[in-house]
């Protein structure tokens, strides 16, 4: 039996990843003619392109052809994925199955092919089987014996097949995937929009962020597997914080769709294997665009003992088809502090004791809105949990306050040390980000103080005691001088008295 001439419109359907099958074929001659050219144009630079020969061309008439199984391809056909779609007759030719001649089985079979061939490289014929690392954009195979070849390369891209006589051309279109990680700003899921999204962002000690990542998955998508490495001052994740993995269609299974597994040996925090079923279902509609990206929803809480104004950073990356891997795409996050000194007459005589408040609101009013804080060692850390909500100042005058986010905030003093007054208002105190404009990543942090009208950019806020005063008396001796002189007139009435009764008596 012979191959038909439908091969040649198999080979132009076969547009996979890593699994692209191609017929050499020539007007006239037999297998043993060795003027067969592949050429792969588009290539990409230091990645390898690989070609394997499934068939031999045995003979040909111009419009049929008689293949048979190149060695080493036995349990492809027999056992393997290639048995559901190529047969061997009793001559031992080989056909393609009529009822697999549609674009998605053709995509799947030389997805399977290239997959078997690049599993049992080392079992095939060394003449069957050629790589060239390419040094330019184009990339030549010559002088091969004439056949149907499977080629596929390390880069993981869409190619698509021409062929010509005795000349087949591929053009690598170079569609690789690519991996986005935002931060879901104000820590809603629900609202995870591009314009909620964000590369960087400050939360308070506890509090929970939530993380965004989006793959453009692209035709031909082969072994993908999403990598994520989360900062240590995170509390460690767990399945439930994995709150979504969707497709343009539908929330992703478990099992099913992919594969999680938490610290892996890869060294990141966990992975998302998505499974070949999955990719191959879904081959058709990511080549014609009906799906084109994946996104991972999950969250994790930043720990108590995080640190202060230091970026924290959380990676992520694609690893794909053979050994190839998308850049990196990182967030960052903060959280900031207030320095507070407080002092008497100079900077340099501290106060302590005094207690302040620091609010959200500036009405100060309400303490439903006072920042909740754990003083751990010299320093006050935010925690929602406690109850405390008075800064007190320490002997040398500070209080440092950590853990909080970047925004406006309204420090009140609550209570004076003894002698000194209490302050009349409170004073503004805003936090804001410095970014570099050459990276646009965060690189600091400004304080900017606002206090009796009066604004200015300071390192710590240094607030101001005043003592208390002894009015002075007036008046001249007052009432003084009348107590001394009745006193006086109280002694002498009595002296007078005595006297007279002494008299009377002798």
């Amino acid at each position: 039996m012979k191959l038909i001439k439908k091969i040649a419109a198999i080979m132009f359907a076969f547009m996979m990843v890593f699994s692209l099958s191609t017929n050499v074929k020539a007007v006239d001659g037999n297998y043993g003619d060795n003027d067969g050219k592949i050429t792969i144009s588009n290539a990409v630079k230091d990645q390898t392109y690989t070609i394997y020969r499934m068939l031999k061309l045995e003979s040909f008439d111009g419009d049929n052809y008689s293949y048979t199984l190149e060695d080493g391809w036995d349990s492809f056909i027999s056992t393997g994925a290639g048995k559901d779609y190529l047969e061997k007759n009793g001559d031992g030719y080989i056909t393609f199955k009529s009822a697999k001649d549609n674009n998605a089985d053709k995509r799947l079979f030389a997805k399977a092919a290239y997959a078997y061939a690049y599993e049992k490289t080392a079992t095939l014929k060394d003449d069957a089987k050629k790589s060239v690392k390419a040094t330019s954009t184009s990339v030549t195979f010559e002088d091969l014996p004439l056949g149907y070849y499977v080629v596929g390369s390390t880069v993981g891209s869409l190619c698509e097949l021409k062929t010509t006589n005795k000349e087949v051309t591929i053009i690598d279109k170079n569609e690789h995937p690519i991996v986005t990680k935002k931060i879901v700003k104000d820590a809603n899921p629900g609202n995870s929009e591009s314009s909620n999204l964000v590369s960087e962002n400050s939360v308070y000690l506890g509090e929970t962020v939530w993380f965004k990542t989006t793959i453009d998955i692209k035709p031909g998508a082969d072994k993908y597997v999403l990598h994520d490495t989360i900062d240590s001052h995170f509390e460690n994740l767990t399945e439930s914080n994995i709150h979504e993995i969707d497709d343009n269609e539908k929330s992703l299974t478990k099992g099913q769709d992919f594969k999680l597994a938490f610290n892996p040996d890869d060294g990141c925090t966990f992975h998302v294997e998505f499974t070949k079923k999955y990719l191959a279902d879904k081959a058709e509609k990511i080549a014609n665009g009906a799906i084109n990206k994946i996104t991972v929803l999950y969250y994790a809480k930043l720990s108590n003992d995080a640190p202060i104004n230091t970026a924290m950073k959380n990676t992520t990356y694609l690893t794909y088809g053979t050994n190839m891997r998308t850049e990196d795409s990182e967030t960052e996050t903060f959280t900031f502090d207030i320095p507070v000194l407080k002092y008497t007459g100079n900077v340099n005589t501290p106060l302590p004791g005094a207690k302040f408040k620091l609010y959200t609101d500036p009405k100060c009013n309400n303490d439903d809105t006072a920042l909740k804080f754990t003083l751990n060692g010299t320093k006050y850390r935010y925690d929602e949990t406690s109850a405390i909500t008075e800064l007190t100042s320490l002997t040398d005058g500070t209080i440092d306050i950590e853990g909080i986010k970047a925004g406006t905030y309204y420090l009140k003093e609550v209570k004076a040390p003894k002698g000194y007054n209490l302050l009349k208002n409170p004073i503004t105190v805003t936090i804001t980000p410095v970014v570099d404009t050459a990276t646009n990543k965060i690189t600091g942090k400004t304080i900017t103080v606002v206090k009796d009208g009066a604004t200015k950019t300071v390192k710590k806020v240094e607030v101001e005691n005043n003592k208390g005063s002894l009015l002075p008396e007036t008046g001249g001796m007052g009432t003084t001088l009348i107590y001394l002189i009745g006193g006086a007139l109280v002694l002498g009435s009595g002296f007078v008295l005595a006297n007279k009764k002494r008299a009377k008596a002798k």
